[in-house]
């Protein structure tokens, strides 16, 4: 029976995974929670935390596909389960190296939706017009308002980091494009963006200023990343043949997990989260290593803390700041906590209430060990 359980390593859509019957973490209930309104939404988490998974949630959820959503939390919650046109773009599968990669990905997304919509009378106008008049054939073709989802919305901004004029380019481009959603408002049922960081210097999102930034809300503390109940209820399995492979107890397992990959706090107080990527490893490969890390450390974040006099060794004990120190969005040299903080380096540890300031602190022993080994030297 343990055989036949089917870990979800690299399954990124949530289709595949339903289909594919694989061991999913019900956050269905988000789902819903979120989409009972119309407001544009935002959600910054670290690399391979489940942010790409939980677009294709909402996006099998808003194409009506009840027949996924079986036995799952939102089941008992929506009675309608009503179809709307999804425009979906993931900008995480190519490398920017210049504005025509850029145009090109834009593009790509572009002339599919043309395509599905028949809208391609526009084509040779610019992507921001391109993608105005799309969303507003979708609202006509279908009758239904639009949803809008894009992933990994900073990946072209987070390679051109240290290339101001290159960076500047992606900044005006991405600016117009996104800016579309605020225009077109009278089209749109629901909008969610996720990256690793919301840049406020840049200000890609000035225009689109009723977005609001869920990423250190309590409420949505754990709509990525697995917490400890989670990790119990599902994979009880995977824990007890972990311990065995390793000659431990459950709970001296669980313990142990718990030390290398829980710790995530994306607000302070709220319960940790695990890092997903790696707990799924470690029950495939029957060992806790740093998989996390393995998977390499981000250019944009090495490149930054190069240009950066910032003491690094400060952050081995914890330090403590003030909000504004780590979440203001800024990827600055001569301030690199926040990105170090975004990209999952770094999270809340404690909070004193009476002076407002907070403590940062190593999530986990995984991200512990990488920080010292691999990215302070």
């Amino acid at each position: 029976m343990e055989a036949m359980r089917k870990l979800p390593i690299g399954i990124q859509t949530f289709e595949k995974l339903r289909e594919g019957n694989f061991l999913y973490v019900d956050k269905t209930a988000y789902v819903y929670q979120l989409a009972s309104t119309s407001t544009p939404y935002f959600l910054s988490r670290p690399r391979r935390f489940g942010k790409s998974l939980f677009i294709t949630t909402l996006e099998s959820y808003f194409q009506g596909r009840k027949d996924l959503f079986e036995g799952l939390a939102i089941e008992a919650l929506e009675k309608d389960w009503i179809e709307y046109p999804v425009l979906h773009m993931d900008l995480n599968a190519r490398k920017y190296e210049s504005l025509a990669d850029l145009r090109a990905m834009l593009n790509q997304f572009l002339e599919k939706w043309e395509d599905t919509y028949r809208c391609a009378e526009k084509r040779e106008r610019s992507p921001e017009e391109r993608f105005a008049y799309v969303i507003e054939r979708a609202y006509e073709r279908t009758g239904r308002p639009v949803v809008v989802l894009i992933d990994e919305y900073d990946k072209p901004l987070l390679q051109a980091l240290l290339d101001a004029p290159l960076l500047e380019e992606y900044r005006r481009t991405l600016k117009a494009f996104y800016g579309v959603l605020k225009s077109a408002d009278r089209y749109l049922r629901f909008v969610f963006l996720t990256g690793v960081t919301k840049f406020a210097q840049v200000s890609v999102f000035s225009d689109l200023n009723q977005l609001q930034d869920i990423s250190a809300w309590p409420d949505y503390s754990a709509v990525c990343g697995i917490t400890r109940e989670e990790l119990l209820r599902v994979f009880t399995p995977e824990i007890e043949s972990l311990a065995r492979a390793n000659g431990e107890t459950f709970e001296e397992m669980v313990d142990e997990m718990t030390r290398q990959y829980d710790g995530y706090h994306f607000f302070a107080g709220c319960p940790g989260v695990f890092n997903p990527f790696s707990v799924l490893n470690a029950f495939k490969s029957k060992v806790t290593e740093n998989f996390w890390f393995q998977t390499g450390t981000p250019t944009y974040l090495a490149d930054l803390l190069k240009e950066s006099d910032y003491d690094l060794r400060l952050l081995i004990d914890g330090v403590e700041v003030a909000s504004s120190a780590f979440s203001e969005y800024r990827a600055e040299a001569s301030n690199p906590l926040p990105m170090i903080y975004q990209s999952g380096y770094l999270t809340i540890k404690d909070y004193d209430k009476g002076l407002r300031l907070y403590t940062l602190g190593f999530p986990n022993d995984e991200v512990r060990y990488g920080f010292l080994n691999f990215l302070l030297p």
